[in-house]
């Protein structure tokens, strides 16, 4: 039977294997960049980018490093069950494993819900701080006072793309939100970095972020060939640009007329998440003092990690109306 000699052993055992099968919500590794740190916060340099190329004329032109930074603090937390010894004995249907396995399954996801926090903060909040000190979705991000590139934007609406403007703002067809994912990507390739150089020039690989109720129309616009504009079919526009756009569904989003654009394959990402201590499960089990005063077991994971903004000319969001 499932309960008759359920160790703590095993049931850690089963948790460390759920979770390395897990992916969890894959798309936060596409967004964000892994960094270890081994303080209570770390300090990000954003570095200006490399001079470009030029005539060699009258010697070398050496140009230095500009810095902007963020701060990420870590923070600690923690997930644990308690469960009765004696349901531990009587399990015959390996409810325990499933516990412990879901438990698995939400650590798998934690990225994603601190990402999601970010994403979602990223416009209007104090707390969704670029390194330039706008807010990470801004319409007049800029890199340094007389930059080449001057002012740039990376939060759009109808005024900036005709397109945007759709029937249902919340329930966009496949054929509008074709023309929306298009002028995201178009809007991607004019960000220019501080040396007025265009930044996404070579970028191939994107996430299309919606809420869940416009999963059905990204899923149809990113993947047919023709597309019903209610009068009748047309050509995807999507098709053919030698593009690839990964299309997700978010159910943490709390805006239901956004689409959000994330470039994967930058040496840099849109998102930082940072690890000061590994993820563990432990468990006060067999033998202990709680065993013995409570007839229970706990089983709690421990993580010390956060995430922050990086490169706002990475990621993109267009509202709808």
């Amino acid at each position: 039977m499932a309960g008759q000699g359920l160790s703590s052993r095993s049931i850690i055992g089963s948790f460390y294997e759920t979770l390395e099968q897990s992916t969890g919500a894959g798309w936060a590794s596409m967004i964000a960049m892994p960094f270890d740190s081994d303080q209570a916060s770390e300090e990000y340099k954003w570095l200006s980018t490399s001079p470009v190329v030029r005539e060699w004329i009258g010697g070398r032109l050496a140009k230095g490093l500009r810095e902007n930074g963020i701060t990420i603090t870590n923070k600690k937390y923690e997930s644990t069950l308690e469960i009765p010894v004696d349901w531990i004995r009587r399990d015959k249907t390996g409810q325990i494993q499933v516990r412990i396995q879901e438990m698995a399954d939400r650590v798998a996801a934690h990225w994603a819900s601190l990402l999601s926090t970010l994403i979602n903060n990223g416009a209007g909040t104090t707390s969704g701080l670029a390194y330039d000190g706008q807010m990470f979705f801004d319409t007049d991000h800029i890199d340094y006072v007389g930059a080449a590139s001057g002012n740039q934007s990376n939060d759009l609406t109808s005024s900036d793309y005709g397109e945007l403007n759709v029937a249902t703002a919340d329930n966009p067809t496949a054929s509008e939100m074709a023309d929306v994912i298009t002028k995201v990507v178009q809007h991607f390739y004019s960000l220019k970095d501080d040396q007025n150089e265009p930044i996404n020039e070579l970028a191939q690989n994107f996430i299309i972020m919606v809420p869940v109720g416009m999963w059905g129309s990204t899923v149809t616009a990113v993947n047919s060939n023709l597309l019903n504009t209610g009068s009748g079919a047309r050509d995807n526009p999507l098709r053919g640009l030698g593009i690839n756009i990964t299309p997700v569904a978010n159910a943490r989003l709390t805006g239901t007329t956004t689409v959000y654009g994330f470039r994967t394959d930058g040496r840099t990402k849109p998102f930082i998440q940072q690890e000061e201590e590994p993820l563990t499960i432990s468990a006060v089990a067999e033998g202990s003092e709680l065993e013995f005063d409570s007839d229970v077991h706990h089983y709690g994971v421990k993580a010390m990690r956060n995430v922050g903004y990086g490169m706002w000319q990475h990621g993109i969001l267009a509202t709808l109306s």
